[in-house]
């Protein structure tokens, strides 16, 4: 039996295509309205809906909860599991407990709770600090869901950001997987070896081995910029895949910016 000769192309930038790129593990595949937006017009969506978010007065709490609710029907529009979105915000566990301590050192007025002397301004202060910091963690996580982290830093030059940064961000998604590698072997090599990091006194040979890391890691960044100034390097990366962005793109994405920025000035002028 033979097998006629088929030519087979690989089209990378289709959407259906289910692998993912380097820096993509936060990446959530989906066919979705929010999945195909381009990553330019969601990202000064998510930024100008923050910005909205944080210049709304910490007294309209009803204007907090409306927010969240964006949110989360942008997360139920993009078909993201609801259990994965809540497992990331986690992340901003450090702030919670920053903004708990805030009630017990703020100044007067203090109110009384279950025996406790809380600062009325303190109280309002952490709830500001939970209220907005969990939209904007929710909004991060959502964009990054639905953003491979190629197109995201494709999209952050389009709107502007510098070229150096760009370029900065990619390569440390891009290498930050070779250098965790690196720091795997070297861990495997201590303890083939009978090392365990028990005290103080076992800093030394840790302090040895991230010094090699650094090393290792500048040497391969110095070999990486002469490969790369071989061939035609100049200070700019070209990039052959420009995605096309509609008016209906702008339209779709700036719906949530700008139901934020109108619940944004009823708080203030109805506070």
């Amino acid at each position: 039996m033979k097998l006629s000769p088929e030519r087979v192309v690989l089209d990378t930038n289709n959407a259906h295509e289910h692998g993912h790129g380097v820096g993509d593990h936060l990446y959530v595949h989906r066919h979705s309205l929010v999945h195909d937006l381009p990553a330019q017009v969601k990202t000064v969506a998510a930024i100008v809906f923050i910005f909205m978010v944080v210049l709304t007065p910490v007294h309209a709490v009803g204007a907090f909860a409306v927010y969240l609710g964006l949110v989360f029907v942008v997360v139920k529009i993009a078909d993201l599991p609801f259990p994965l979105v809540l497992r990331r915000m986690l992340i901003e566990i450090p702030f919670v407990l920053f903004a708990v301590l805030m009630p017990f050192f703020g100044p007067e007025p203090r109110v009384e709770f279950l025996g406790l002397s809380l600062s009325q301004e303190g109280l309002w202060s952490a709830f500001g600090i939970l209220a907005k910091g969990t939209i904007g963690v929710a909004t991060s996580i959502t964009l990054a869901a639905t953003t491979r982290a190629r197109d995201l830093l494709q999209g952050l030059e389009t709107i502007g950001v510098p070229d150096l940064l760009v370029q900065i961000a990619s390569f440390m998604l891009r290498y930050s997987a070779v250098v965790t590698d690196d720091l795997s072997r070297m861990k495997v090599a201590r303890e083939s070896r009978g090392f365990s990091a028990t005290g103080i006194k076992h800093w030394k040979v840790l302090a040895n081995s991230a010094g090699a890391l650094f090393i290792r890691s500048y040497e391969r960044g110095e070999r990486v910029h002469l490969a790369m100034l071989s061939r035609g390097y100049n200070g700019t990366i070209i990039d052959l895949y420009k995605p096309v962005v509609t008016k209906k793109d702008w339209r779709t994405a700036m719906a949530l910016p700008i139901i934020a920025a109108s619940i944004m000035v009823i708080a203030w002028i109805t506070l």
